[in-house]
């Protein structure tokens, strides 16, 4: 019996448990035996019997003896049963690689399953111990018991090599043959995260249709107020189809207490106030950085990944005394962070300082632009969290947590961080760089054109500015993080070898801080205008932008703020010659009747 338990788990027995689940359990076993059968047999292979050469007469053992042999063998023998019986419940759910699964089988290993499943192509996987260190987050539970390959697809990470190897490492089969068409999971099993998205404005320009992400139109850039429709959309999945009245906000304390709101409860039990405040993408101008450094990684955007608008709701701080967070008293050393969490799995989480600051004006948002947030900017409720990145901002918002650590997603602990020109993702910890939350100056030009003497309008413009001949008119925003306001807009029209002043706009704002963008302008004779016009804002603590992109380049592209230069060519458009050519055209044209 020992020979033969011995053989088994140098054999097919050790194979089976070479398994990653099940190797420390096969491990556990083969050293629990080999001491007990070492304790119970000191000589294995002693003989029942013993003869001379002269006398073969059998000797009769001890009846004692015996009986530990028997128990030696009992024991053997229930080891090798306990050790079967185990690797079968490790192995309960690892099947083999040529096996067949139904997609009816996929299915019932979905979000309520204790294993989920999920198929991409025609291969099955067993998720279930990844979706905890996924980078991700929950969000992959969105597509378990169905086909991953549409969620799959969104992340460009995904494509990776290393990427398919962790993936590859959770296979368990094929899907069957029978349930396939034409060689391919049929396309109603393959699920479409993004058929309830809201159609958008085609004014937006877009730089990826699923997820949208799509910046606002130079044209609409001019106001202070940026409309709803035209407002700069940044989203990392999918719009989540949500019911105002079902949607509940979950509020957890540090200490595990929680209390529920619905919608028409923080309506009703809060005070509501009101906030101009101004949304900027962590990656606005990269588009910049790119082609005047060197190329960094994420979407190209251009100027327009910022917008300004009046926002309604209630203060977090209201909130969260509410819940049982004394805003007032001792401050809770265990609480550090509110981490907040949006419908769709995206999250991050900000200082719990500004949380409760007074005039941080943090704010649970309901309303935009004086009308209930569009589904792409949150609805029915986000967060606001005005001076700090969009990012922070998280939409569609339905979980606040007290925490003495930050949020550990991707957003928080990767995706939103900057690091010296000199390194490569490869290179760095990412735990040494803080997670991005204020934002540094910021400015740009959204317009150059000719005010021209030609037209009855351009005259008019010329005589606002006391002017008579021909003069370039540039437009802009000025923008700074933290509440801090804008002072002063420096702009050159020889590509920086002198320097003016523009005009700033005096919008009217509200906020406890300057959490709006500045809108100037500034005009100059045509004839003193050189090629390439620079612009460069200074905040009131005097922060200024950078000159070069090659000193403040990362690899990701964020906080682009170097200067900010536009050409001016003869073909921008002068302002009423189309109306006044249109109206010649028209004359001449009854003339010729």
């Amino acid at each position: 019996m020992s020979k033969t338990f011995n053989r088994l788990l140098r054999g097919p027995l050790s194979r089976a448990y070479s398994s990653p689940v099940t190797s420390s359990c096969s491990r556990r076993i083969y050293s629990a035996t080999t001491v007990r059968t070492a304790a119970a047999s000191p000589v294995p292979f002693r003989p029942l019997t013993t003869t001379t050469t002269t006398n073969r007469i059998p000797q009769k053992p001890p009846t004692r003896w015996i009986w530990k042999k028997v128990g030696a063998a009992v024991l053997a023998g229930s080891i090798v049963v306990a050790a079967v019986f185990e690797w079968k419940d490790a192995h309960a759910e690892a099947h083999p690689a040529n096996r067949y699964i139904r997609l009816s089988e996929v299915e019932r290993h979905g979000q309520t399953s204790d294993r989920k499943w999920v198929t991409k192509g025609k291969r099955v996987y067993d998720i279930t111990e990844w979706i905890e260190v996924h980078p991700g987050g929950p969000v992959i539970l969105q597509a378990v018991g169905g086909c991953i390959d549409r969620y799959w697809d969104i992340f460009s990470v995904h494509k990776k090599q290393d990427v398919y190897d962790i993936l590859e490492q959770y296979f368990i089969g094929e899907v069957d043959p029978r349930d396939l068409v034409d060689g391919k999971v049929p396309a109603d099993k393959v699920e479409d995260p993004f058929v309830l998205d809201p159609k958008r404005d085609p004014r937006l320009l877009q730089h990826t249709q699923q997820p949208c992400n799509a910046e606002t139109p130079s044209q609409s850039l001019g106001s202070f107020i940026t409309p709803n429709g035209v407002f700069f959309v940044r989203n990392h999945f999918w719009v989540p189809k949500i019911d105002e009245k079902a949607h509940v906000l979950h509020v957890e304390l540090s200490d595990g207490t929680a209390k529920a709101y619905s919608l028409a409860d923080l309506k009703s039990k809060f005070e509501p106030f009101s906030i101009t405040a101004t949304l900027q993408c962590t990656g606005n101008r990269r588009k910049h950085m790119s082609e005047n450094a060197k190329p960094a990684s994420g979407l190209p955007w251009n100027v327009g990944a910022i917008s300004n608008t009046m926002w309604t709701g209630v203060r977090l701080r209201d909130v969260l005394e509410d819940a049982g967070y004394s805003r007032d008293g001792d401050v809770d050393d265990n609480v550090r962070h509110v981490h907040l969490v949006g419908a769709e799995a995206y999250c991050g989480s900000i200082p719990i300082s500004k949380a409760v600051d007074p005039h941080g004006d943090v704010m649970l948002a309901y309303e935009m632009g004086g009308k209930p947030l569009p589904r792409d900017h949150g609805y029915p409720l986000r967060a606001l969290i005005p001076g700090h990145t969009a990012a922070r901002s998280v939409k569609w918002l339905e979980r606040v947590t007290l925490s003495e650590d930050e949020s550990p997603s991707q957003w928080q602990q990767k995706d939103y961080k900057c690091f010296g020109p000199n390194k490569e993702a490869k290179d760095v910890d990412w735990s040494t760089a803080p997670a991005i939350q204020e934002t540094p100056v910021q400015s740009a030009i959204t317009e150059v054109g000719v005010i021209s003497g030609d037209s009855r309008k351009g005259r008019a413009e010329l005589s606002r500015y006391g002017m008579k001949e021909d003069a370039i008119r540039v437009k802009g925003y000025a923008f700074s993080g933290g509440g801090r306001s804008i002072i002063r807009v420096d702009i050159s029209a020889d590509d920086g070898k002198t320097w003016s002043q523009a005009d700033l706009h005096q919008d009217e704002t509200k906020g406890h801080r300057s959490w709006s963008w500045k809108k100037w302008e500034w005009v100059v004779p045509k004839a003193e205008a050189g090629r390439v016009f620079v612009v460069k804002a200074v905040d009131e603590c005097y922060n200024s932008q950078p000159e070069s992109y090659d000193a403040q380049w990362n690899f990701r592209g964020n906080l682009t703020t170097a200067w900010h230069r536009a050409e001016h060519s003869e073909d921008d458009q002068n302002v009423g010659a189309s109306q006044e050519q249109s109206w010649l055209g028209r004359t001449l044209g009854r003339l010729s009747l």
